[in-house]
């Protein structure tokens, strides 16, 4: 019993030492207090703190702020949260007396301690979704392809890495028949746990319908229906599919809304027509595909708007251009290397900045 709680103790000190010695302080309560503007106040209320003077525009950030969050919480603990600010900001001494009784608390420390016991709560109702979101990850994880499938003629690299702890991109490969496999690179609109649950739910169906698709735009429609059928309203996905076969050089492929893949050729590229439109919003919608042609040591790329909508520290977006310059200086290079020259350049953009939507990266070269 002394032992473990000398080793709890220890590990606190050591926990307070690194955080201490890691520094960065200044720069992690300014990231803090942004994400609490970002995710506490609407458009509306930072259009009007830009128009505000410095000390005006703390104080109302300040109560607005504190007006959501107690908005946030459950009714006992907004009135828990009520009390606790009322003793802490009220100078004075709160007691009983009696003849054998005689209690007295300051009030500050007693607001303090409420306050203190709120955010206790608050930390084990988020430390329990962690959990329950850490595994939904690790379900996640299982589901996905290996980076690095095999079909003979072909290199094939396929990457994605959700925002937070769950994604809603899709990144899949699977066989369809003898020789034939389907690849996918899906975005599905939202963000969370709900756009993971929908992104399985698109995985399933195209897991299903893949392996009898002979047709792709049949195949396109097939999904769409489905997918339309069973998600929420305002909910789609962009999607592109591509079908290929082992030591065949011709591909084919159906654009569902998403951005258009392009072909790396020697120091150049190809970006291909636009698709159609996106899953789910139209039961009817038709699709149409495209037959390319991959000479030897050409690629195909494809990629979400999670690469081309990454942002810097000053709002910028990485976009497509800087996209297509690294591609072309690229081509000699294999998918793999490709792959990761283009995520390295995304991190050192937005650097320290917190990414907003999921990366995800496919790319076919023909051997």
């Amino acid at each position: 019993m002394n032992e473990n709680k000398n080793n709890n103790e220890r590990k606190l000190y050591e926990t307070l030492r690194n955080d201490i010695s890691e520094g960065g302080f200044s720069t992690n309560i300014s990231k803090d207090f942004g994400e609490l503007k970002e995710f506490f106040l609407t458009d509306g209320r930072k259009t009007q703190l830009a128009g505000m003077g410095k000390i005006k525009r703390f104080f109302y950030m300040f109560w607005w702020i504190l007006k959501e969050l107690l908005l946030k919480l459950n009714p006992t603990r907004r009135l828990l949260l009520v009390i606790g600010f009322f003793f802490l900001v009220s100078a004075g001494r709160f007691g009983l007396n009696g003849n054998n009784l005689n209690f007295s608390y300051d009030t500050s420390v007693l607001g303090g301690l409420v306050i203190l016991f709120i955010l206790m709560l608050e930390l084990k109702d988020k430390l329990l979704a962690k959990d329950e979101l850490n595994a939904g990850k690790s379900v996640q994880v299982a589901l996905m392809s290996d980076k690095n499938p095999k079909a003979n003629g072909w290199q094939i690299w396929l990457f994605t890495e959700p925002a937070n702890e769950v994604g809603g991109d899709l990144v899949d490969f699977v066989k369809t028949g003898e020789n034939k496999f389907g690849i996918t690179l899906a975005d599905v609109s939202g963000k969370g746990l709900a756009a993971a649950l929908l992104m399985s739910k698109l995985q399933t169906i195209i897991r299903a319908f893949a392996p009898d698709a002979a047709d792709l735009a049949e195949f396109g429609e097939k999904i769409n229906k489905v997918f339309h059928k069973d998600i929420l309203p305002n909910s789609f996905a962009s999607m592109v599919y591509c079908s290929i076969e082992e030591n065949i050089n011709k591909l084919e492929i159906f654009n569902a809304g998403h951005l258009p893949p392009v072909i790396l050729k020697k120091d150049e590229i190809e970006i291909l027509p636009k698709g159609n439109v996106a899953l789910g919003l139209s039961s009817s919608a038709k699709f149409t595909t495209q037959n390319i042609i991959l000479e030897t040591g050409n690629c195909l790329v494809i990629f979400s708007d999670g690469v081309t909508e990454a942002k810097d520290s000053n709002g910028t977006f990485y976009g497509t251009e800087r996209i297509y310059q690294l591609l072309k200086i690229s081509s000699h290079m294999s998918p793999q290397q490709i792959g990761e020259r283009l995520l390295n350049s995304v991190r050192a953009f937005i650097g320290k900045e917190k990414k907003h939507d999921d990366l995800s990266i496919v790319i076919l070269k023909k051997e």
